[in-house]
């Protein structure tokens, strides 16, 4: 849908958001480094900002994550219908967050290994995409509607801004949805082997990958489809093969963005039942939440969690259209998330300003 709003100016929305959510998560990261007593952005937001600011961006974080999910679930469903046409949206959905539910109630190693092959599949599909792109662009492919690949598609005239300044606007509000789960670093910090090593060479790669999986993608779509052909209402990575005859291939693409929304639920998922059992240590949640399971798992937390999001999925009764019930829970989940980037950052100027020798010491540690 951001391509079909912004045409290829969508390449630009995506840099700009980058750069921007790069810069949060350096802050985030120095701040996480200064203090090992910082299990979540939750604790120095409260630090440097006042108590209030650790309960609400605690609970607006919880309440982001849960309309994502719900987000998250809808687009499985109309994943699920390009092989299942028949099915209604919402028994996909319902499925999924019973798998994911069930999955984080096992251990801390189950989500971790779900995640671990959902990202590979997904970063070894994308890298093929683009691959296989750039050759289609190089040697000159033609799709059945008579569509030549080619890196002119991405700047001819009236592609670039194609609903002017609105369409530009337009294109961030999802754009920025797509970045959504950056800041998982500082939830999961307390549970990273070696932060001191880790977390930096996360965040310093974050500029690399944008340029990989957002940039270069989108280029490479936009060449090889062309924006007139780019549908608001399918998955642009599905349609570049599709488009270009190979319906077996995007039927396999198809399943890749499948696992990538699973990969973004089941982030959801886990970060929620930390999200409310931290609250509870703080006291600032009902203490049920502290309960830990055998696998040490904040269960209590996570059931709770998922009852929410099982209520939201309901809305796919009532508003039965993927795209449209995407866009308003993308839309709500940005909101709240822009409410946390910039609490993050507000509390890092505070720090800036309160602890000036602590920020020389820790800024080294970000290299």
């Amino acid at each position: 849908k951001t391509i079909h709003l912004s045409g290829s100016s969508i390449i630009l929305t995506y840099m700009i958001v980058g750069f921007f959510m790069f810069i949060v998560m350096r802050a985030l990261g120095e701040l996480l480094l200064s203090n090992s007593n910082y299990h979540s952005f939750a604790d120095f937001t409260g630090e440097y900002l006042g108590s209030w600011t650790g309960f609400f961006i605690g609970w607006t974080y919880w309440l982001s994550w849960v309309v994502a999910c719900v987000g998250d679930v809808v687009v499985i469903g109309g994943y699920i219908q390009y092989w299942f046409p028949d099915i209604s949206l919402w028994i996909p959905a319902f499925s999924a967050l019973t798998l994911l539910v069930l999955l984080n109630a096992m251990s801390v190693k189950a989500f971790g290994e779900a995640e671990f092959w959902f990202s590979i599949i997904k970063v070894c599909a994308i890298v093929l995409l683009i691959v296989f792109g750039l050759w289609m662009i190089l040697t000159g492919f033609k799709s059945p509607d008579g569509v030549e690949a080619s890196f002119r598609n991405v700047v001819e005239r009236g592609v670039i801004f194609p609903h002017g300044a609105l369409g530009f606007i337009a294109g961030f509000q999802i754009a920025i949805f797509s970045f959504i789960g950056i800041e998982l670093v500082g939830v999961t910090a307390a549970e990273t082997k070696n932060p001191e090593r880790n977390l930096p060479r996360a965040i310093n790669s974050i500029p690399i990958r944008i340029m990989l999986f957002y940039v270069l993608s989108l280029i490479c779509i936009i060449s090889v489809t062309s924006w007139h052909y780019v549908s608001p209402d399918k998955s642009p990575f599905v349609e570049l093969f599709t488009l270009s005859g190979l319906p077996a291939a995007a039927a396999v693409i198809n399943f890749v963005v499948l696992t990538s929304a699973f990969s973004s639920a089941n982030s959801g998922v886990f970060s929620t039942s930390r999200m409310l059992f931290g609250l509870a240590w703080k006291k600032q949640a009902p203490d049920q939440f502290k309960l830990l399971s055998r696998a040490n798992i904040p269960l209590r937390g996570l059931l709770i969690s998922g009852l929410c999001m099982f209520t939201g999925a309901v809305l796919l009764i009532f508003i039965p259209n993927v795209m449209t019930l995407f866009t308003l829970l993308s839309t709500l989940s940005a909101i709240l998330l822009i409410f946390i980037w910039s609490l993050i950052m507000f509390a890092y100027l505070a720090y800036r300003k309160k602890l000036p020798v602590l920020h020389k010491n820790s800024i080294s540690n970000m290299q």
